[in-house]
């Protein structure tokens, strides 16, 4: 997993209308990063809503919000229409990014193993350094931890 002072991967990833993101696109500005699981699960949707309930927040403060997993684009479309998402959502089918960032681990549930996206949340300079790495992420606490770092 990308650390703390570590260079953040450079993605190249496709937002809901098919537009492609860069990270390097926000050169200059703080980029809020998080990793989820799935769209429309009881913990994404309620870390998604608490970035949608605190966005202007985000705005305010010239912070851009993003988040990737590997759910199709037609998922995050209407995950975004449905809960009304006002920031990126990215696509990452192929798990560029998951794999660069070390969020794609074996995770355990009800005595299975597979693999898996780790919710975790990547706070990066303007110079494309991250500064803080989450990876005991509380979906609805989640912004708020984010805000208080950045302060």
């Amino acid at each position: 997993m990308l650390q703390a002072n570590d260079k953040a991967y450079d993605f190249n990833l496709l937002d809901k209308d098919g537009n492609s993101h860069k990270l390097s696109d926000f050169k200059g500005k703080k980029v809020v990063l998080y990793f989820y699981p799935k769209d429309n699960t009881p913990g994404c949707t309620t870390q998604a809503c608490a970035y949608r309930d605190n966005y202007q927040t985000f705005k305010d403060r010239d912070i851009i919000v993003i988040g990737i997993s590997k759910d199709s684009i037609k998922s995050h479309t209407n995950f975004i229409t449905k809960y009304n998402l006002p920031f990126l959502l990215l696509s990452d089918p192929n798990l560029e990014a998951i794999e660069a960032y070390g969020v794609w681990q074996e995770k355990k549930m009800c005595g299975k193993t597979y693999m898996g996206v780790v919710r975790t949340t990547f706070i990066i300079n303007e110079e494309g350094i991250i500064t803080h790495v989450l990876d005991k992420v509380k979906p609805a606490t989640d912004y708020q931890t984010v805000l208080d770092l950045i302060a």
